[in-house]
């Protein structure tokens, strides 16, 4: 016999114990290896939006790194309001920032993360030669293009361990054609989806009160999902 849903309540002090729980779940291994991240900005804001600030604290923290390293692509630097190149044309300037990253913390894993078109160019960097980056962390990747085209070359073409996490209600990923594309992958990858989140997670307030999560607590079982799939991921490495 199935037992009955759990009330808003307990689904909601649930929720909170599972966050709570991400460095008793993840910790031992993330923080004896202490990985190094490189964190890259979407497209229409730059490292120092509040979007970027907040997530670099709250992923510095949930997978112990000696640094997150965040930077801005060229076109957007110093108060700069240009349009976005071509995501191709980011790569080497974005491999240069995690060569020197790699340098200045030998020893310590590499994680690449991103948050929309940032996650995309790092995707393309862990492709490069020379890059040993240890996983992936994709934070809202859009995987739909301008056109509605389906952009998969670039995950297709990856054998680091990825990680993505994606609003439900994110019009540039529709989860079935991720579902598809992950199928495809022949690296591992792992999904975690902010259930009524948009491209940068927010969920409005009637979905919050239907699910019985605080925006903060939906995101912090978000930080718990990539700790575990990283501490996995970076043990068997």
């Amino acid at each position: 016999m199935a037992s009955s849903p759990p009330s808003k309540r307990r689904r909601k002090d649930q929720s909170k114990d599972d966050a709570n729980d991400v460095s008793a779940t993840s910790s031992p291994t993330l923080e004896k290896l202490s990985p190094v991240v490189v964190f890259a900005h979407g497209a229409g804001a730059p490292s120092s939006s509040d979007w970027m600030i907040r997530w670099k604290d709250m992923l510095g923290k949930a997978l112990h790194a000696v640094e997150v390293v965040t930077f801005d692509y060229p076109y957007i630097s110093g108060g700069k309001r240009r349009a976005p190149p071509k995501a191709e044309k980011l790569v080497d300037f974005h491999a240069d920032v995690v060569e020197k990253t790699v340098a200045k913390y030998p020893g310590h894993p590499l994680i690449l993360a991103g948050k929309s078109m940032g996650s995309r160019v790092s995707c393309m960097v862990a492709c490069k030669e020379g890059i040993c980056a240890s996983a992936i962390v994709c934070l809202g990747y859009p995987l739909k293009g301008i056109n509605g085209a389906v952009r998969d070359e670039t995950l297709l073409q990856l054998s680091v361990p990825i990680m993505l996490v994606q609003g439900s209600k994110d019009a540039l990923c529709p989860l079935e054609k991720l579902e598809v594309t992950r199928k495809k992958m022949k690296c591992p990858s792992g999904l975690h989806v902010i259930d009524g989140g948009d491209h940068s997670f927010k969920i409005g307030k009637k979905h919050l009160q239907t699910t019985g999560l605080t925006q903060d607590e939906a995101e912090d079982l978000a930080l718990q999902a990539i700790a575990s799939f990283l501490s996995g991921s970076l043990g068997e490495r």
